[in-house]
């Protein structure tokens, strides 16, 4: 049984295991250094930046959807009412064609004008609420491409800075981090828009 316990014990310490370390203690050549843990830490952060800039963008892209539908039934509004503003006109021109009785001509003409004018007020004022909708979805897709950008350059820099760990080449993070604070310049542009 002494042969049994010294047979595992003597197979456990070749394989490098430790007591109280559970096997997974690295040494030498594969340590990591306190350059390599900082570029860890650096993909991580960027990877949590990295995160939040993307979920601004698609945030930023479904309000540029909201707003160029609200836009889109506005212009909507404004046509109709246009249209019934064209179809007082011609009511007003009919009957002032077709009408036998003058007092009843003007009557119907003034109704008609005055429709006319509350269809045209109505349009006007729809008008510019399409036109400022319009705008707001110009900005938010102006906002959402700059978020874009951003975003693409934190996943450079994320993918760059991971292939120090591949390569162990000292550039790598340098080209990442570079990567990352253009992502970041595009990012706080896109937040403040």
């Amino acid at each position: 049984m002494a042969e049994a316990e010294l047979g595992i014990h003597g197979e456990h310490e070749m394989h490098g295991g430790h007591e109280g370390h559970g096997g997974h203690e690295i040494h030498g050549e594969h340590a990591p250094t306190r350059f390599a843990k900082m570029v860890g830490v650096t993909v991580s952060v960027i990877g949590v930046i990295l995160a939040v800039v993307t979920i601004a963008s698609h945030r930023a892209h479904t309000a540029a959807v909201i707003h160029r539908t609200e836009a889109n039934d506005e212009w909507s509004y404004y046509q109709a009412k246009r249209t019934r503003e064209y179809m007082a006109d011609v009511a007003s021109s009919l009957i002032t064609t077709l009408a036998k009785d003058p007092a009843d001509v003007r009557e119907r003409v003034a109704r008609y004008s005055k429709d006319h004018d509350h269809y045209q007020k109505d349009a006007d004022s729809i008008q510019r609420e399409a036109e400022a909708r319009g705008k707001e979805c110009e900005r938010e897709e102006t906002r959402a491409l700059r978020l874009d950008i951003s975003e693409g350059f934190f996943e450079l820099g994320l993918v760059l800075s991971s292939l120090y760990f591949l390569a162990r080449r000292r550039f790598f993070p340098f080209l990442g981090a570079l990567s990352a604070l253009i992502g970041a310049g595009f990012g706080i542009v896109g937040f403040m828009s």
